[in-house]
């Protein structure tokens, strides 16, 4: 359908109001159900998250049960409002209206656990508020394959009717494919103005957001739906099995999107993306790859199967893996490359260093072209403190060494194979830390033959 053109291109100031205040009973969880994430990040900031981009002048999230953990997840970003007792959606925004006192641009009525609404959906909404027809409210409304419980648009070239819960339908109503999805967008001056005047007689005796349609229609005003044609844009969360489908599909869309910029996944049904997840051109993903929050890959990296990363940085040309494990704080220059089995955390590799296995590097700063050996371990915390250590450009680590932090090991140094250093080691200098080998000859012959006899007479 065609959506009258708005007037303006300008844009009124924008509030948002965020129902978040049902207790989440399916979750079955102490944690909030909008507080449940989906790639790394709760619902709810996914949400907020595309709602920044139209920048919004008031945030208001309406709480019930678990205040306190949207308090603190949201910081000052937003003002919380009280729901309690919990008497309908529509009661929910009125909630907000102490929040919102003075404010007269746009509302928009977002849910907490529907978090993948697009900012350009938004953008349509808002824009259908102020089209030449001036309508009262604007609702978002989908066509499901299965339109389930979901209460009904009635609605006649894009201007709404009426609507209707499904419990309160008939049958002819619900052969309507028309959905709504629960979103709003409505004028700050209008609002409060109808929902005073929802009722509760229904089926559920609740305070219905749906109504100011019904209202703002019996007072002879226009009300318009925006349909979005993407049935995952408007799905609600409410359950484990549903947020398992919500990553699923998140985790699908992004494969793909990673793919169509210029990545390889080899197995793509295996890689978990988090959210803020950057990949590079000609990058390799293997299979069984996990990106935690707070990754970016530059161009033509390699990562090889069973790695999982967060919180790091991977320079031009670097290679990790099989089974390496990058923490929050590593950085891996140009050509440098991690092995199988390696940890780094809170470290940078220079250029063309390389920690091919076996190997743990913690609070270290090594320099291009070092080798770290098999077996090395930065001990950097002594169970109060961490300590750095300095592996110095083109140095070499042998296998097995212990790096006992604060150290300092100069360029071109060697370290030999089995050493535990605690004392700085200089530009070009070996430092060998063992103790003095005890050398007995046929001492190994004389026991074996002694066992070999014990044991034999044993069988007697």
């Amino acid at each position: 359908m065609t959506e009258p053109a708005p007037v303006s291109s300008a844009r009124a100031p924008l509030a948002l109001v965020v129902l978040a205040a049902g207790k989440g009973t399916r979750m079955k969880s102490d944690l909030h159900k909008v507080l449940h994430p989906i790639a790394g990040r709760p619902m709810l900031q996914h949400l907020m998250a595309s709602a920044a981009a139209l920048a919004p002048e008031r945030q208001v999230v309406v709480a019930g049960h678990g205040r306190d953990q949207l308090e603190k997840a949201l910081g000052d970003s937003a003002t919380i409002a009280v729901q309690d007792p919990q008497l309908g959606t529509g009661h929910a925004v009125q909630q907000a209206q102490g929040a919102l006192a003075g404010f007269a641009g746009d509302v928009l009525i977002l849910y907490g656990d529907v978090p993948f609404v697009r900012a350009e959906t938004m953008e349509r909404m808002l824009a259908r508020l102020h089209a030449e027809d001036a309508p009262a409210v604007v609702v978002l409304g989908f066509e499901p394959a299965d339109t389930l419980q979901y209460g009904r648009v009635i609605a006649e070239q894009g201007r709404i009717v009426k609507m209707v819960e499904h419990k309160d339908a008939t049958d002819a109503e619900r052969a309507c494919r028309l959905c709504n999805s629960g979103l709003m967008a409505v004028r700050g001056a209008d609002l409060f103005g109808l929902l005073d005047q929802v009722g509760n007689d229904n089926a559920q005796g609740e305070y219905y957001l749906t109504d100011i349609v019904n209202v703002a229609n019996a007072a002879g005003k226009t009300c318009a739906v925006v349909v979005t044609d993407d049935e995952y844009e408007v799905a609600g969360i409410n359950s484990r099995g549903e947020l398992a489908q919500a990553e699923a599909r998140w985790q699908e869309r992004r494969r793909a999107a990673a793919m169509a910029d210029g990545a390889t996944l080899v197995a793509p049904e295996t890689v978990w993306f988090a959210f803020d997840t950057v990949l590079g051109r000609d990058v390799t993903v293997e299979q069984n790859v996990v990106f935690g929050p707070g990754v970016t890959v530059a161009d033509h990296v390699v990562i090889h199967a069973f790695s999982h990363l967060e919180g790091c940085t991977l320079d031009s040309g670097v290679s990790i893996g099989p089974f390496a494990r990058l923490r929050p704080g590593a950085r891996l220059e140009t050509g440098s490359r991690v092995g199988n089995f390696v940890e780094v955390k809170n470290a940078r590799l220079g250029a063309g260093a390389k920690a091919n296995h076996l190997t743990y590097l913690g609070d270290a700063d090594v320099g291009a072209g070092a080798n770290i050996g098999a077996g090395t371990i930065t001990c950097n915390y002594d169970g109060y403190f961490k300590y750095r250590t300095v592996i110095g450009e083109r140095a070499f680590i042998g296998s097995n060494s212990a790096l006992i932090a604060p150290i300092r090991i100069g360029a071109d140094a060697i370290v030999a194979a089995g050493s535990a250093v605690s004392r700085d080691v200089s530009d070009g200098e070996l430092r060998l830390v063992r103790g003095e080998q005890l050398v007995k000859p046929g001492w190994a012959d004389r026991f074996h033959d002694a066992m070999k006899k014990k044991k034999a007479e044993g069988k007697k």
